[in-house]
């Protein structure tokens, strides 16, 4: 059983890990596309209702890394709320940018574009980019929207990665893995070379998953 254990921790912490490095993919590229001096996602967490930096390349990168503030918060807030793409080329004069929190991160910056990230009618976050050497232009919401469409894809695996982790303390299908095995442990000594293949052939399936 702990085998069994040990191979879904590792499929799902894996597949966190090549998502996590998608969604880095996405900012770098999007950074040097546009020519910013930042980009950055954020996920929803729904639990605690709030906005977490999971993927941001540039300046503040250091220290911005699962950094979180509450999702009705700033103009990321007010993207994902709104579903609303937004252009903003001095965010000083902006009512809906949170100072405060820009502050706190150690980066402030001067102008930004930003998009919802969206998958299934659901809102999963926000990618941002901050400080572009040039205008932002609203001709270019549809390029940043590309990059959007695949961090949503991403954000949403990398949420499912992260929920098949947790089910490792209760999701259905694991109890019943749980349960084969501990039935396969009881079978007679004369049988268990059978079973020991079967549970080596599951925990094999589980570490490609």
């Amino acid at each position: 059983m702990s085998e069994l254990n040990s191979a879904v921790a590792a499929a799902a912490l894996g597949s966190e890990e090549r998502f996590r490095e998608l969604l880095r993919s996405v900012v770098g590229v999007a950074r040097a596309i546009f020519a910013a001096r930042a980009s950055s996602i954020l996920l929803l967490d729904e639990d605690a209702n709030e906005l977490v930096f999971e993927a941001v390349v540039g300046e503040g990168e250091e220290g911005l890394l699962g950094r979180r503030f509450p999702a009705g918060t700033g103009v990321a807030g007010w993207v994902m709320a709104t579903r609303t793409p937004l252009v903003i080329e001095d965010v000083a004069a902006d009512p809906r940018f949170a100072k405060d929190v820009a502050e706190g991160t150690g980066y402030v910056p001067q102008g930004l574009m930003a998009v919802p990230l969206l998958h299934d009618e659901r809102a999963l976050g926000v990618l941002e980019v901050l400080d572009r050497q040039s205008h932002f232009t609203l001709q270019e919401m549809e390029l940043l929207g590309l990059f959007a469409s695949q961090a949503a894809i991403a954000l949403d695996l990398l949420q499912r990665a992260r929920e098949a982790e947790r089910a490792l303390a209760g999701d259905g299908r694991l109890d019943a893995v749980a349960r084969l095995a501990s039935t396969l442990s009881e079978l007679d000594e004369d049988r268990r070379p059978e079973a020991d293949r079967l549970l080596g052939a599951l925990a094999a399936v589980l570490k490609r998953a």
